[in-house]
């Protein structure tokens, strides 16, 4: 037990990691500013899988009286805290094998004391007798018994265990009254085992989290491995282009659903004061409902239209796309036909080149839906509803070309 930062804190001393890791969750409470750094440092578990990174952290970490100062990599881990190599090395710790302790040999305390972890190995027993042939591979039902302190095992080989056995290496769950033990008998006589029987052993494994979607929408450090996996860029170009990743990072689109909306304008629909217009619903298949509905819902969960109750409908039109998926349409050529039109042209491309003019460094930005992420003025929403919409119905987003090169002009 340590602290970092002054908080309590259970750490492993891992002489097998090249650098010290903080757990995520436990740097966002010590609140501290991340030092970011360009991504050099390639995090790998013993099975080759790779860590994300969310940054860097200088932390103080104090055992009794005495504290260190130590810069530690921010990522996604099980154990709280990993003291790696850097650490043992910068602040002069030496391992006592006779005594099982980790000392320092500038203070001369003991710091830690280690525990052999070869308790955790369990054996792995037949749960009935077993007959494996001769030259067949199979799986047997095996037990480990109840007071088991970890999840997730390695199933291995036996010390003891018979010439001709192959026992494969398994990765098991334990919270399962039966554990699955794959043996080949590789030789020319049946093997037989019996009830209570050792098979195998099982080791305890530590698991290493994945980034989940969620995390990944906080973590504007994630973007940046990716985008520049493969950039030819200098580090200090790569470093360049993190920092305004970073800068910027609430305008990135992290997956799918996450479409997004300016706050810079609002579209109006200016009808003056023309009664509503109401058109009928075209009839749809019966094997599209469905599809509508699921497209209905998909977009009121991101945020693009709302339940509605108007005066105004408009009729459903659905499109193929050439992949072969349904683009949902509206068709609001007689609502197009009673709003003020707001006449802005599209700029010239002449113009436009002429901009480009001295530059040695061109980027190419993508909306991720442009018309969706444009909002609709909340007084106008009620003349984009669309039918049949069952619970849902107003559109809350812009379908105006004009209003979306305004918008990109002021951008």
């Amino acid at each position: 037990m340590g602290h970092v930062n002054e908080l309590p804190c259970n750490m492993i001393i891992d002489t097998g990691a090249n650098v010290s890791i903080i757990r995520n969750d436990l740097a966002q409470k010590l609140k501290e500013k991340l030092l970011w750094t360009p991504p050099r440092v390639v995090l790998q578990t013993v099975t080759g899988e790779k860590i994300d990174i969310h940054g860097k952290l200088k932390v103080k970490i104090r055992f009794g009286d005495t504290t260190y100062q130590h810069a530690v990599y921010v990522a996604d881990i099980a154990d709280p805290f990993i003291l790696g190599l850097d650490f043992l090395k910068e602040h002069g710790f030496t391992l006592d094998f006779n005594k099982n302790e980790l000392r320092s040999i500038h203070e001369e305390v003991t710091i830690f004391k280690i525990k052999h972890r070869t308790e955790s190995i369990r054996q792995v027993t037949a749960n009935e007798n077993i007959t494996i042939p001769p030259r067949i591979e199979i799986i047997v039902p095996g037990y480990i018994g109840n007071d088991v302190s970890f999840i997730s095992g390695l199933i291995g080989s036996a010390e003891n265990k018979a010439n001709g056995l192959l026992i494969a290496s398994t990765l098991v769950d334990l919270s399962r009254k039966t554990i699955p033990v794959r043996i080949c008998n590789v030789t020319e006589k049946s093997r037989v085992f019996q009830k209570g029987e050792v098979l195998a052993t099982c080791s305890p494994v530590t698991c290493v989290c994945k980034s989940s979607s969620l995390l990944l929408s906080n973590s504007p450090q994630q973007l940046t491995p990716d985008l520049l996996e493969n950039a030819e860029l200098s580090p200090e170009q790569k470093s360049s282009a993190e920092r305004l990743f970073q800068e910027f990072e609430d305008v990135f689109s992290r997956n799918s659903s996450d479409i997004g909306h300016t706050t810079v304008t609002q579209h109006r629909i200016d009808t003056a004061d023309h009664p509503p217009i109401k058109q009928h619903p075209r009839r749809l298949p019966f094997a599209k409902q469905e599809e509508v509905g699921t497209l209905l819902r998909e977009m009121q969960e991101n945020d693009i239209i709302e339940p509605s109750s108007s005066p105004w409908a408009s009729p459903i039109v659905l499109v193929r796309k050439k992949d072969g998926s349904t683009r949902f349409c509206v068709d609001y050529r007689k609502l197009n036909d009673v709003t003020k039109k707001d006449s802005y042209p599209l700029p010239r491309i002449d113009d436009t080149l002429d901009t480009l003019s001295g530059h040695k460094w061109f980027s190419t930005l993508d909306l991720k839906s442009g018309y969706w992420q444009v909002e609709i003025h909340p007084e106008d929403r009620e003349k984009q509803h669309s039918l049949p919409a069952k619970d849902y119905g107003s559109s809350k987003s812009c379908r105006s070309g004009s209003a979306m090169r305004q918008l990109l002009s002021s951008a």
